[in-house]
């Protein structure tokens, strides 16, 4: 114990604190030295032998012990105690295998063994700590537990792998916590754990100790059936979420719901209105509500807004009792620069690129991760699996994918450096995509991955074997910025971009699509989607109606953002619920109602599902522009009813309207968006008809229809005749 020792242990600047403090056998006796700041008196229990140990200088205490297992008790001038084990006494906790791994970038678990473990070690219970951050000088655990005093916890290096660790005694489930980290520069600051299990509430920023073992899922059943759910032959209709503003509580301050309230309340709604699944905005703990999620630091803890982990679970188990598929929204394409996140989190760049040309998204001011480094590329895809595991999530839809694949994407020339080939692709993002689905496919292939991607970036949903970065659905984008430019149009206009419904059909089948209405369609001043159709009021909803049967009946999966269902007149708000009182007026019912009809149609129907991502399930039939009329069918597998389409796009009534249809027979009208139930005038077919040997449309056969003014018409082969 020299002064120089001493000294370092005084201002937690000592290098190898564990070298000196706890048990060490000099000559043949045991001693045990300790930091204990604020003592007057620190006293070693060995079984009933109490020890005094002498102050040395500071707050460093140091004496000859007999035995190997003590506590130590500190007195203070106040009157009060404390007794507990020694942290330093305890050996390291992680593995040779885990060190292994995770030094070499593919521990696929890695939230088993780094943040913060409730366990019991060496016989004694407490939390195991672990974090990396291989540029430190020094990194500690400060808490509630310990003044947060970055000198009385120090952890120990595991190894050469860049992670440092310590076991404390005595802490428990709940507890707050940072680590405190004097980076390579000698700067200092203090982080919340990035794979922390739980985060205190925005403001606050401390990571918190949660207990994440011992749920006892309930269901088995759906887990094992999940597989058909996810199939490109299955029906999928989504019903996309943000859970703080789906509804609130205002008779209790204007909160938003609880995890287990809408375990009850958004479940079962989304089974009354017949999706399949739903789909959260990001729930992974971020600072600022109004990224809506987007803008992580937590990305290993379901945020508190809501309520603790296991009360996530208790939504994701009542979702899936209902036979309602979870999955999240996840964003591994940027991080914020918050101060207590990953941004230089040990003194240097370590997640992200040091240039800010490769690292920096000047769209959302937030960090780009350097997929490059095996262990970021380890920590993005084990987080992936965390998800999956821990949660029961049936899937993941990844955030702002071609922001990923471009190295200039919203850049200009000069901001930005080429690959090493010259080009713009960025190869290591690439990778991580791939590596990630294949992760995911190879430990559930039950589940499902979904790319928003934007571009024109081949096989996005095609296996890497393959060429694809293996997701196993993509957004269409092309077909909702098309569709949507459509019917903004006054219906004068749209025989003159008529292409814009039928031109999405050339690559249909290029990846397998979800036709996406997200809720980037409704903020910054895009208006609702009520407010983006023309002409009168009456004339707004049925082109919203038509618009909907028309996205349903394409080839392709659907998702709709909340609110959207019930046409709600105002852009969404994410500091306030859902305009629930529209949702009554007798319009936005029925709007409402037939989003219903039209997912039990979806379902009901296999010719509308099971070629969703096939060619041949799909054929134009009648196709108009100087009418704006739309026709089509739709064709399932053998034996199944084939579906026709007609839509008119104009507010002009087209009665004996003649269309081909594939088989002769009856047809009955399947659904009218026309129906006085949506808030129609009901004008249609009388429930169907029968088909004419007359050749129309390419087809031997034909029959006779009403066409209402903006409206859908659905039919379904009944019977052959």
């Amino acid at each position: 114990m020299t002064p120089d020792t001493l000294a370092a242990l005084n201002s937690g600047t000592h290098p190898s604190p564990f070298d000196v403090l706890g048990p060490h056998k000099i000559g043949n006796k045991r001693w045990i030295t300790t930091f204990q700041p604020a003592a007057v008196e620190v006293i070693a229990t060995v079984g009933k032998k109490q020890t005094i140990l002498p102050r040395l200088e500071g707050d460093v205490f140091s004496g000859p012990v007999a035995g190997k297992t003590y506590t130590l008790t500190m007195r203070y001038a106040n009157g009060t105690e404390q007794t507990t084990h020694d942290p330093f006494a305890f050996d390291p906790v992680l593995s040779d295998f885990d060190r292994y791994l995770i030094g070499e970038g593919t521990h696929k678990e890695l939230w088993r063994v780094l943040g913060a473990h409730v366990t019991k070690h060496q016989k004694v219970d407490g939390v195991h700590f672990a974090v990396w951050a291989p540029n430190a000088r020094r990194v500690s655990v400060v808490g509630d537990f310990n003044q947060w005093d970055g000198r009385r916890h120090p952890m120990r290096p595991a190894g050469q792998t860049g992670v440092w660790e310590v076991f404390l005694p005595q802490v428990t489930d709940g507890a707050l916590y940072k680590y405190e980290i004097i980076g390579a520069d000698g700067s200092m600051a203090l982080k919340a754990d990035p794979v922390g299990f739980g985060s205190q509430h925005p403001p606050e920023k401390a990571s918190v100790v949660r207990d994440i073992a011992g749920y006892g899922w309930k269901d088995k059943a759906w887990m094992k059936a999940r597989a058909a759910r996810a199939d490109r032959a299955s029906p999928i209709s989504i019903y996309e979420v943000h859970l703080g503003s789906w509804r609130r509580r205002y008779d209790d301050g204007g909160r938003p719901l609880s995890y287990q309230e809408l375990a009850r309340d958004l479940v079962n709604y989304v089974k009354f209105m017949g999706f399949t699944h739903i789909e959260l905005l990001p729930v992974s703990e971020f600072p600022f509500d109004g990224s809506w999620g987007y803008q992580p630091v937590g990305l290993f803890a379901p945020t508190i807004r809501f309520g603790p982990p296991h009360e996530f679970r208790d939504f994701v188990e009542a979702a899936h009792a209902a036979e309602v598929g979870v999955l999240l929204d996840w964003v591994p394409g940027h991080f914020p620069t918050d101060d207590h996140g990953l941004a230089k989190f040990d003194g240097t760049a370590l997640y992200e690129h040091a240039d800010p040309h490769e690292g920096f998204h000047q769209d959302w001011n937030t960090l780009i991760p350097n997929y490059g480094r095996r262990e970021v590329k380890n920590y993005f895809v084990s987080n992936a699996l965390y998800w999956i595991e821990e949660y029961h999530l049936d899937g993941l839809r990844v955030d702002a994918v071609a922001s990923m694949l471009y190295r200039d994407y919203s850049r200009k020339d000069g901001e930005w450096v080429p690959n090493k080939d010259g080009g713009r692709e960025n190869y290591e993002a690439i990778e991580f995509l791939q590596e990630m689905n294949i992760a995911v496919y190879g430990a559930d292939p039950s589940v499902m991955t979904v790319a928003e991607e934007s571009t024109s970036f081949p096989a996005v949903s095609q296996p890497v074997h393959s060429g694809g970065l293996g997701f196993g659905y993509k957004w269409n984008m092309g077909w909702m910025n098309d569709t949507l430019r459509y019917m903004e149009k006054d219906p004068i206009y749209r025989q003159h971009d008529h292409h814009l419904m039928t031109f999405p059909m050339d690559w249909a089948f290029t990846e397998n699509f979800i036709l996406p209405i997200s809720h980037d369609e409704v903020v910054h001043g895009k208006g609702s989607m009520i407010e983006k159709m023309p002409g009168t009021e009456w004339e707004k909803y049925a082109n919203l109606r038509a618009y909907y049967a028309f996205m349903w009946t394409q080839p392709g999966k659907k998702l709709l953002f909340m609110g959207c269902e019930f046409a709600q007149p105002e852009e969404w708000d994410h500091n306030a619920e859902l305009n629930w009182g529209a949702a009554e007026q007798p319009a936005n019912k029925g709007i409402q109602q037939l989003v219903r009809d039209l997912n039990a149609l979806y379902r009901e129907t296999p010719a509308l599902y099971v070629k969703d991502c096939v060619s041949d399930g799909f054929a134009w039939l009648s196709n108009d522009p100087s009418q704006s009329t739309i026709g089509f069918v739709r064709h399932g597998a053998k034996g199944d009813a084939p579906v026709v389409v007609m839509c008119n796009f104009t507010p002009v009534e087209r009665p004996g309207f003649r269309v081909g249809v594939p088989k002769q027979g009856f047809w009955e009208e399947a659904l009218n968006t026309d129906a006085a139930i949506y808030g129609g005038g009901n004008r249609g077919n009388l429930g169907g008809g029968h088909t004419e040997d007359i050749a129309a449309d390419g087809q031997a056969h034909s029959m006779v229809l009403t066409l209402p003014p903006l409206s859908v018409v659905v039919l379904r082969l009944r019977r052959n005749q």
